[in-house]
């Protein structure tokens, strides 16, 4: 069987803005005289890897690493600098909380916005609505506008739009440790029903105990290289005593 997920030598440069303007009106003064200095900074360096049709991969390493690059690099909202990325499937991105939403707009307009943006229609998401909205425990409040939502019922929502409109992949940055510890219990166990249903997944965590948990393999990325890639446990393991080693 073929892989779901493709990545190819990707390498992923940002320029960094080294010439020290802090308005717009130095910006433009320095621009204009020439003097506008950049600093080429790597979030991703030559990363290879594959995923298989309903594997769980876990992407772990410290803040800065290069994990939510990678994310948004195979969910196209990143082109890579060079490298290649292959999706072959209908994909779901959960990268940031709240992407996608509109908060001038109710609860349940944001159901068919974002599901939109997901590529379904009309007809599709009207069959989820009622689903949607009960799974989210918003019902009281649907009607709303976005802006005078939590930050945790505006979780729910996403989660709830995501993962009930049965993506073939799934990305995740984080927003199981989002919310409540109810609703991390909750959105944990719907996790465990997708993968045994054959959702492909991929998510970053900090928590190598739900890495551990939830995943079938392993990905270790520092300041941007693959340290390690393999099955789970022994992954976790290397990363924990590099950790430790480092103090």
């Amino acid at each position: 069987m073929a892989p779901i997920i493709t990545v190819e030598n990707v390498t992923m440069k940002f320029h960094l803005n080294a010439s020290k303007t802090t308005n717009l009106k130095e910006w433009v003064v320095a621009f204009l005289k020439k003097r506008l200095r950049y600093n080429d900074f790597y979030a991703l360096q030559d990363i290879s890897f594959t995923v298989e049709p309903g594997e769980v991969l876990g992407i772990i390493g410290q803040n800065g690493s290069g994990k939510s690059t990678l994310l948004k690099v195979i969910s196209g909202v990143y082109k890579a600098t060079s490298g290649s990325s292959r999706v072959n499937g209908r994909i779901a991105p959960m990268l940031e909380l709240g992407s996608g939403f509109d908060y001038e707009l109710s609860g349940r307009e944001n159901v068919f916005l974002n599901g939109a943006i997901l590529g379904y229609d009309e007809k599709f998401l009207k069959s989820k609505y009622d689903e949607i909205v009960a799974y989210s425990e918003l019902e009281e409040f649907i009607l709303q506008p976005l802006k005078t939502y939590s930050s945790g019922m505006v979780t729910r929502l996403a989660f709830s739009i995501a993962t009930l409109v049965e993506p073939e992949i799934l990305i995740v940055d984080e927003i199981l440790s989002v919310g409540d510890e109810r609703f991390q219990r909750k959105s944990r166990d719907r996790m465990r029903q997708m993968m045994e249903g054959g959702t492909t997944v991929l998510m970053v965590s900090h928590s190598l105990d739900q890495i551990r948990d939830l995943c079938t393999r392993a990905l270790w990325l520092d300041h941007g290289h693959m340290m390690a890639l393999g099955d789970t446990q022994p992954v976790c393991d290397q990363y924990q005593e590099y950790m430790r080693a480092k103090g």
